[in-house]
C-alpha cells in the first residue's frame, strides 16, 4: 500500500498539515518526525526505515529538502513528491552567522522569543498577518525546544546540494509556493521546475512561507486533488 508521508519543516509539527490531514483522511497518511536526527540525510534515511513500502512524500520548507534527499537515496520507493515553500540550493555565504544568531536567540530568550522574532518574516510580505494564524504557529514553535531548533538548524547548514541530484527524479512532482514568500520565493521553485520538466507549479495567492497555514483550504485542496490524480490504487494493482 502506498502511504502519504507529510514532512514538517524547521520547528514545525503536524499543525502545518492540519488542513491536509483532513482533506486526505480517507487515505493512509502519516506525519513525519524530524526532531531527533542531526542531518538532512539522517532524516531521510530514518523516515525511509520507519515507513515501509512505496511512499508519496510531501515536504514543507526543510521537509522539502528531506523529501528530495529521500528521492535521491531510494528513488524506487518514492512514487510521487510534493515540495512546498522550499529550495534546492546548498548553504549560502554568510548563512552560518545568521543561523547561529537565531540559535543563540532560542537559548537566550526561549522558544516564544524565537517565535516573536522569526515568524513575522515568514508571513506574506506586504499583508497584515492573521492573529489566529500567528497564534497557532507560535503555539507550535513553543512545543519545540532550543535543542531541537539547534539540531535542525545545523542540519540545514549541512544540507546536501539538491540541485545536483533533483534532475534524476522523474516521478510526479507538485511544487507549491506562496506568492509573497520572502524566504523561499517563486524563483526557487521555478528553478526546480526547470530541472524537472514533469513538475506542476502552483502559486498560492496571499501567502508567504507558511502557505499551508496561511491559506489552508487552497493548499490542502490542491494537494489532495493531486494525490488522488495519481491513481495510487491502480499503481498498487499493477505492481
Amino acid at each position: 500500500m502506498t502511504r502519504i508521508l507529510l514532512i514538517p519543516g524547521l520547528v514545525c509539527d503536524a499543525h502545518v498539515w492540519d488542513a491536509a490531514l483532513t482533506a486526505l483522511d480517507d487515505l493512509p497518511v502519516s506525519v513525519a518526525d524530524v526532531t531527533t536526527q542531526t542531518s538532512i540525510p539522517d532524516m531521510a534515511r530514518d523516515l525511509l526505515a520507519r515507513h515501509d513500502g512505496p511512499l508519496v512524500v510531501a515536504g514543507h520548507s526543510m521537509g522539502g529538502r528531506v523529501a528530495m534527499e529521500m528521492a535521491h537515496i531510494a528513488p524506487d520507493r518514492i512514487r510521487a513528491m510534493a515540495l512546498l515553500n522550499t529550495g534546492m540550493h546548498p548553504r549560502k555565504d554568510g548563512e552560518d552567522a545568521k543561523r547561529q544568531s537565531m540559535i543563540n536567540l532560542a537559548y537566550d530568550h526561549g522558544m516564544h522569543g524565537l517565535a516573536d522574532a522569526w515568524l513575522p518574516g515568514m508571513m506574506a510580505e506586504g499583508l497584515t498577518p492573521d492573529p489566529l494564524v500567528m497564534d497557532g504557529l507560535t503555539r507550535m514553535v513553543c512545543r519545540m525546544t532550543p535543542e531541537i531548533h539547534e539540531r535542525q538548524m545545523r542540519a540545514l547548514l549541512g544540507r546536501p546540494d539538491a540541485s545536483a541530484t533533483i534532475a534524476a527524479y522523474t516521478g510526479p512532482l507538485l511544487l507549491m509556493v506562496g506568492r509573497q514568500d520572502q524566504w523561499s520565493p517563486i524563483a526557487q521553485h521555478e528553478a526546480i521546475a526547470q530541472l524537472c520538466p514533469q513538475a506542476r507549479l502552483e502559486i498560492i495567492e496571499d501567502a508567504g512561507h507558511f502557505a499551508p497555514v496561511e491559506q489552508p483550504a487552497a493548499v490542502a485542496g490542491l494537494l489532495a486533488g493531486w494525490v488522488r490524480s495519481l491513481n495510487l490504487e491502480r499503481q498498487k494493482a499493477t505492481q
